[in-house]
């Protein structure tokens, strides 16, 4: 009987302790995972997000970029971080969608690894070209590929990523060849485009559409069902001749497993609250996002939903890491 009072005494100072850890919580600074280069759309949208975050929550939120495999590199980091509220992350559909089909190992499970927090916002992409690319459209950029097959390439900011996948469904519906060059991020990968290493990429609109209304870069298409409300003027791919193309970006915030539902909790309703604050719903819908900010529980759904959803893409594409 004494064994018994001992551990149920053990069990109730442990779960007090958990408790007066969350209550306390934070005590110091937090770290913010952005599995991506940076100056990207997960690294701006951070950004925007913690300069906020950290003078509701009284402590510094500090950006931590960690690019690589698809955004894979970070997501693991954050899955194997302590769950205990200091680690988060910008997470994608990449990291949390396409990566789990394309990757036969992947170290990190989407959905069973990581506490969802938010959806911060949908993001569409755009298909730009280099402006010496004799096309000023979608259909004369597919009879150009098509009479010079082999020569040209698209780049995106990373194997898995939702550009990637656009560039492959393009292949494949379009009927085209092009080789696909993975980078670590969106800014190196329009680096080249821009500087014409690189023929095209399908990157998202938020900083790919900066460039084209600089002259720097030719936008021919979005690939979302609908057209964008920032360039409205930039036709569909659906309508560019590729009738039921449609391919869309997201990104949310996720915690380790296992991280405090009151943290989790708390993190929700801060994030929600900036990301519904005039001027940085303003900021964000100029770059062309279009913020959700929803619950923990429907984010989770969604997860859920677009783990199955992208690997019948993935296998119906083709796509595969390089």
């Amino acid at each position: 009987m004494k064994t018994m009072i001992s551990l149920f005494a053990g069990v109730a100072l442990a779960a007090l302790a958990s408790a007066a850890g969350a209550q306390a919580w934070p005590s110091k600074p937090i770290k913010w995972i952005v599995p991506f280069a940076p100056g990207g759309t997960t690294d701006i949208l951070a950004r925007t997000v913690a300069e906020k975050l950290q003078g509701v929550l009284g402590q510094p939120v500090v950006i931590e970029n960690k690019p690589g495999a698809g955004g894979a590199v970070g997501a693991e980091f954050t899955a194997k971080a302590a769950p205990d509220g200091y680690t988060i992350m910008g997470g994608t559909i990449s990291t949390h969608a396409i990566n789990a089909s394309l990757y036969a190992k992947l170290p990190y499970d989407p959905v069973k690894d990581f506490a969802p927090i938010t959806l911060i916002a949908r993001v569409p992409n755009m298909l730009v070209i280099n402006p010496e690319v004799p096309a000023k459209d979608v259909k004369e950029l597919i009879a150009l590929m098509k009479a010079n097959p082999g020569k040209y390439s698209f780049a995106s900011s990373g194997n898995g990523t939702s550009q990637h996948l656009s560039g492959e469904l393009f292949k494949s519906m379009a009927g085209v060849e092009m080789q696909h060059i993975p980078y670590k991020g969106s800014p190196p990968a329009l680096q080249d485009v821009v500087g014409g290493q690189v023929t095209m990429t399908f990157d998202n609109i938020t900083t790919a559409w900066p460039l084209a209304k600089a002259g720097k870069l030719r936008a021919l298409a979005v690939t979302t069902a609908k057209r964008s409300s920032v360039a409205p003027e930039v036709p569909t791919l659906a309508e560019s001749g590729l009738p039921g193309f449609e391919v869309g970006s997201w990104q949310g915030v996720f915690a380790p497993a296992g991280t405090p539902p009151q943290i989790v909790r708390r993190l929700n309703v801060e994030i929600v609250k900036i990301l519904n604050l005039p001027d940085v719903r303003e900021r964000l819908s100029g770059l062309g996002a279009e913020i959700v900010a929803d619950s923990p529980e429907e984010f989770g759904a969604l997860v859920k939903s677009e783990v199955v959803k992208w690997a019948d893409v993935v296998k119906k594409s083709g796509a595969t890491v390089d």
